[in-house]
């Protein structure tokens, strides 16, 4: 049996895309470093290392956006996209768990 496929991305530019792929990126390695997710140090040293490349590659998406004119962030077109990449859960990393007495 195949797994339920999932909903199609919207259409995006090529630099709507890349700003997708980028910023997906810098969440996943901001998740890893976050203490109140992390198990040991060596895992969240690796990520911080590895964040200052793609802080910049996410930069270098916006600047790009911006050069070609692209002044506007469509964000519901881009949360949309976020969703189907599954941002939700990814982004969830970032943010302090509830407390266990709630």
């Amino acid at each position: 049996m195949l797994p339920p496929e999932l909903p199609p991305l919207p259409a995006l530019t090529r630099a709507e895309a890349e700003l997708i792929d980028r910023y997906l990126e810098v969440v996943d390695l901001v998740g890893r470093i976050n203490p109140a997710h992390a198990e040991h140090t060596y895992g969240g040293l690796r990520a911080a290392q590895a964040l200052v490349g793609r802080a910049t590659a996410l930069r270098d998406a916006l600047a790009l956006m911006h050069r070609r004119g692209e002044s506007e962030v469509h964000a519901a077109t881009l949360a949309q996209a976020l969703r189907v990449l599954d941002g939700e859960r990814r982004t969830g990393r970032v943010g302090v768990p509830p407390s266990a007495s709630q």
